[in-house]
C-alpha cells in the first residue's frame, strides 16, 4: 500500500528479480557480504558494526583491476567502514542532499574510464521522518504486527521514509542518464528488511528477502522477472563479470549476469543466511537454510531473549510503538502471541515459505515433515562446518527466564 512509482519504473525497464535475499540482516555484516563476496563467518564481519578480519580482499580492487573508477556516496560500507575497502572515492556518508551531491561530483568528473558508482541512502531506515504525507489509518499492516494508534502512526513515518527513497531513486535514474548515458547497468536493492519486529536481525522473509530491481538498455529485456534465487554475495561477482574482470577463487558469491540477461531462470537451489547479533542491543544468533520451498530456521541459543533496539529504547520515529504492544498483550490474546513469539523462539523453526509468506505456521513438530527437518538441520549443520561458523556470541545475553534484563541499556533519548 505505498507507492513507488520510480521503482516500478525500473522495473518496467529491466527486470525484477523476487527472490533475492541478504546473506546477514544488518547493515555491517550484509555490507560486507557485498564487498567481500565471503559469508559473515568467512569475513569476520558477523555481527553488526564489525568489519571484515585484516587482509581479507576486497572486490572493489577487481573492478578496478577490470579498468573501472570506483565511487561510494552515502552509506555503502558501514559507517566509518569505506577506506577500508579500496574505493577510489570516498563521498559524504549523510548529506543532507545526497542527489544534488553525486549529481555535482559526476558534473566534475575528468576521469575518461567506466565507472562504477555505489550510492546507499539512509532511508527507510530509522529514525522515520518527523512528518509524513500518509495516513495511517489507510496503510495495510502485516499480520505479524498489533494494530494501535502509535503502530499506524509509525507505520505512516516509516511510509514517508520509502516515499523519500523512491523519489531519490527517481533523481538517481535521471542523473545516470544524463551524466553517464544509456550504456549504464543500474541496479536497485537494499541490505536488509525494515526495522520493524521480525525484520530486521531476523531470518525471516521479512528480514532477508529484498527488492532487486535493474535496467540496462539494449542488454536486459524490459518488463521481465525471475524467480531465481540469488544471494547479496553474489552482487559483486556479478558485477565483475559485467565489467569483463576476473572473478578471484575461493569467493562464497557467483555470477547471476545470465539471470539478468534472460539466459538463464535458475542461479541457487539453496539460499543460506546468518545473524550473530548487534552488539548489547541484540544477542541472538541464527542460521537458516533455503531451498525455495521450504526454509529452516536455528535458533541457536533459545534460551536467550530476542530483543533490539526498538523494543529496549522504543524511541519516538522507531519503535516507540512498543509500549502499545507491551499493554495490549496483558489483555488481548492475539497481542500477547505476538509478543511471546517476538521474545521466545523455538529452537528449529519450519516454514514452507512457498505458500507461508509471512511464515506464521511453524511445521517444526508435523510427523509428516520429521524427514525434511532431519535432512535440512543436517544440511545447515555441515555448511556452518564448511564455512567455519562456530555460532560465536558477541555480547552479553539476556536470558529469557529473566524479562528485568529485557530494557537495562540506558540509552539517550531522541526527539
Amino acid at each position: 500500500s505505498i507507492p513507488v512509482p520510480n521503482m516500478e519504473k525500473l522495473a518496467q525497464d529491466g527486470i525484477r528479480l523476487d527472490r533475492c535475499y541478504v546473506a546477514s540482516p544488518s547493515c555491517a555484516p550484509s555490507r560486507a557480504v557485498l564487498l567481500t563476496g565471503l559469508m559473515p563467518a568467512r569475513s569476520g564481519a558477523e555481527d553488526n558494526h564489525s568489519k571484515p578480519k585484516p587482509g581479507t580482499h576486497s572486490l572493489i580492487e577487481d573492478l578496478k583491476k577490470a579498468g573501472y573508477e570506483t565511487a561510494c556516496f552515502g552509506k555503502v560500507a558501514h559507517y566509518g567502514h569505506g577506506p577500508d575497502y579500496g574505493f577510489d572515492f570516498i563521498g559524504p556518508e549523510r548529506p543532507p542532499n545526497l542527489g544534488a551531491v553525486v549529481d555535482a561530483w559526476l558534473a566534475k568528473r575528468e576521469s575518461t574510464k567506466p565507472l562504477c558508482l555505489f550510492v546507499g541512502t539512509h532511508d527507510p531506515h530509522v529514525s522515520w521522518p518527523v512528518k509524513t504525507t500518509f495516513s495511517g489509518d489507510a496503510l495495510d499492516l502485516p499480520p505479524t504486527f498489533i494494530d494501535t494508534p502509535d503502530t499506524r502512526e509509525h507505520r505512516a513515518l516509516f511510509a514517508q521514509a520509502v516515499r523519500n527513497l523512491d523519489s531519490l531513486l527517481g533523481r538517481l535514474r535521471k542523473i545516470s542518464s544524463e551524466r553517464l548515458g544509456e550504456n549504464t547497468l543500474f541496479i536497485h536493492t537494499s541490505d536488509h528488511g525494515s526495522q520493524w519486529p521480525f525484520g530486521k536481525w531476523n531470518l525471516y522473509d521479512y528480514g532477508t528477502r529484498v527488492p532487486f530491481v535493474a535496467a540496462w538498455p539494449g542488454k536486459i529485456k524490459p518488463g521481465s522477472t525471475s524467480d531465481a534465487m540469488v544471494s547479496w554475495v553474489d552482487l559483486l561477482p556479478t558485477l565483475i563479470e559485467v565489467t569483463g574482470g576476473t572473478r578471484p577463487s575461493g569467493l562464497d558469491g557467483k555470477s547471476f549476469l545470465p539471470v539478468l540477461l534472460g539466459e538463464k531462470s535458475t542461479h541457487r537451489d539453496r539460499i543460506f543466511t546468518t545473524h550473530s547479533g548487534d552488539r548489547q542491543m541484540n544477542v541472538y544468533p541464527i542460521r537458516a537454510i533455503n531451498d525455495g520451498d521450504w526454509k529452516l530456521i536455528h535458533n541457536l541459543h533459545p534460551e536467550f531473549a530476542f530483543t533490539n533496539h526498538s523494543d529496549i529504547d522504543r524511541l519516538p520515529r522507531a519503535g516507540r510503538y512498543w509500549t502499545e504492544w507491551v499493554e495490549a498483550a496483558k489483555t488481548d490474546d492475539r497481542a500477547k502471541a505476538i509478543v511471546k513469539r517476538y521474545y521466545q523462539r523455538p529452537e528449529f523453526e519450519l516454514y514452507q515459505v512457498g505458500r507461508d509468506k509471512w511464515e506464521l505456521e511453524n511445521k517444526i513438530d508435523a510427523p509428516e515433515q520429521a524427514e525434511r527437518v532431519a535432512s535440512m538441520k543436517k544440511e545447515l549443520a555441515a555448511w556452518m562446518k564448511d564455512q567455519g561458523d562456530t555460532g560465536k556470541i558477541f555480547a552479553k545475553p539476556r536470558p529469557l527466564d529473566q524479562p528485568e534484563t529485557w530494557q537495562d541499556v540506558p540509552r539517550k533519548a531522541e526527539n
